[in-house]
């Protein structure tokens, strides 16, 4: 393939013809939980398979893979001899990336490569020197990134060595004393953010994997921003401070050269995050009201122009859910995240498109790919 098109279609248009629908998605799937009262799922591959963390009984949390029918069949992905873990991402070929807690007081978190079918035998991928490290992301070359503690006790992003053995590779920082990988793509581009010189400001980054120049993404016109996803095209999205000092969900020029788009937020609401792209170019994340008393998931209009979707416009109310979080979106067009469910309790949820919406983001949910040969 050497060449690639891509259409953007009108946010009015795509708005009044998603608003037409009764409900945009299917009933909710609530996730559950690992026998406690509380759940959050960010992660969820193209095969359908989501990973995150739940509760216990006890009250422990645990890294998790749910049952995407939310029949409850969940796996607990256990720990590293401490009591919590958290699944942070899943590849296509399932496997799962992490933090899980060692013994000791406190426990030192450790950066874990899980054991997918919860029998326990994951693999801690050490540090940088320091004490703790938390991996974020896992691509399809089985390269993970996350941070991890120096010797000194910065916090760097970190590229880890996967077979556990310690070969971990600091990815550096714009001059502070901390930096963080939060997201790797299939060609190996890391994004996250990091502090400048004397920690004045924190800033989006994409990193160089063979630990080169890093990129500064710049910001909105105030101090402050951090990628949170790059998908496959090299499309980064996350937060920055624009002039009015709110967070904005954004849409990075990956160049650095400053080119960075508003992504909005919903009418009420001051601020916004963007969570997750995926490669169609579709955006989640979810807009606040300035002292994050209240949240809403949205589906972004990437095109900048605000015509931005409030997932609960799109799910039946009688439900009795309010979803808060929209942490990932995968190519099918399947959302998960975290709300309150009709008892109360925050648990994760799955969306899942009704078949007329599917056309319309399978049309690239706002944005159109037509890829040609030559």
């Amino acid at each position: 393939m050497k060449g690639r098109e891509t259409f953007f279609v009108s946010g009015v248009v795509f708005y009044l013809i998603l608003s037409s629908f009764a409900y945009g998605y299917r009933p909710v799937v609530d996730l559950g939980t690992l026998g406690g009262n509380s759940s959050e799922a960010p992660y969820i591959n193209n095969n359908g398979q989501i990973v995150g963390n739940a509760t216990t009984s006890s009250g422990a949390q645990r890294g998790c893979i749910f049952d995407p029918t939310g029949n409850g069949a969940n796996t607990n992905l256990g720990v590293l001899g401490g009591n919590q873990s958290a699944a942070a991402a899943i590849n296509e070929k399932g496997q799962i990336v992490g933090m899980a807690t060692l013994s000791g007081y406190p426990p030192p978190l450790r950066a874990c490569l899980f054991d997918n079918t919860g029998h326990g035998a994951n693999k801690d991928l050490g540090t940088l020197g320091g004490s703790g490290s938390w991996a974020n992301s896992i691509n399809n070359n089985n390269k993970i990134v996350g941070w991890a503690n120096d010797a000194a006790g910065n916090t760097r992003a970190c590229l880890f060595d996967s077979t556990g053995g310690g070969n971990n590779a600091n990815l550096g920082s714009l001059g502070g004393e901390w930096s963080w990988a939060e997201s790797i793509n299939d060609n190996d581009q890391i994004v996250g953010g990091s502090y400048t010189y004397g920690n004045a400001g924190i800033f989006a980054c994409l990193f160089d994997a063979t630990g080169g120049p890093i990129i500064n993404l710049g910001n909105l016109g105030n101090d402050g921003s951090f990628a949170f996803s790059i998908n496959n095209n090299g499309q980064i999205v996350g937060y920055a401070y624009n002039r009015s000092g709110d967070n904005r969900a954004v849409l990075f020029d990956p160049t650095g050269d400053g080119a960075n788009k508003d992504l909005g937020t919903l009418a009420g609401y001051s601020s916004s995050f963007a969570e997750y792209i995926n490669d169609n170019g579709q955006i989640v994340g979810e807009a606040m009201i300035n002292d994050y008393s209240s949240y809403h998931a949205v589906l972004f209009d990437p095109t900048g122009q605000g015509h931005n979707v409030d997932l609960n416009t799109l799910i039946d109310p009688s439900l009795g859910w309010k979803l808060s979080f929209a942490y990932g979106i995968n190519n099918n067009g399947w959302i998960v995240g975290k709300g309150i469910n009709p008892e109360g309790y925050e648990h994760a949820f799955l969306l899942t498109p009704e078949p007329a919406t599917l056309l319309l983001l399978g049309l690239g949910g706002l944005t159109v790919l037509r890829k040609h040969r030559s």
